[in-house]
């Protein structure tokens, strides 16, 4: 029983070494080459250096744009189908494998999805302008 006790203590030791270890690496990578292009980086500005530039072509005018949000909510309807079809490929390849219960949650994914269209649609969100 005793050894037992220890067993568990020594793997649950063991399980927050490993975790403490992810977190450190997953906050030393990002950081350490962060701080790399900080020092190292030289620190050389000039007008031309600051200038505005966009696909060779000199800008006219004011560089701020105001661009419309219909655009960015096109391209994450877009994204969301996209990722949907990620999921449902695989879930459609094994379907007559899978038992009743996890066919009618992906079709209850599909409904949720398609409500989802719809409400965009009736906003007005697909509309390219």
């Amino acid at each position: 029983m005793g050894q037992q006790i220890f067993l568990s203590g020594v793997l649950m030791q063991t399980a927050w070494l490993y975790i403490s270890l992810f977190l450190i690496i997953g906050i030393i990578v990002p950081v350490v080459p962060l701080l790399l292009s900080w020092l190292l980086a030289p620190k050389k500005p000039n007008p031309v250096k600051q200038s505005t530039y966009e696909c060779g072509i000199e800008t006219v005018g004011d560089s701020w744009v105001q661009f419309k949000a219909q655009y960015y909510i096109f391209a994450l309807v877009f994204l969301i189908f996209d990722v949907e079809t990620v999921f449902l490929f695989p879930w459609a390849l094994a379907m007559d494998k899978l038992p009743l219960f996890v066919v009618l949650e992906g079709i209850l994914f599909i409904l949720i999805l398609v409500a989802g269209l719809v409400y965009v649609w009736r906003k007005g969100m697909l509309e390219w302008v």
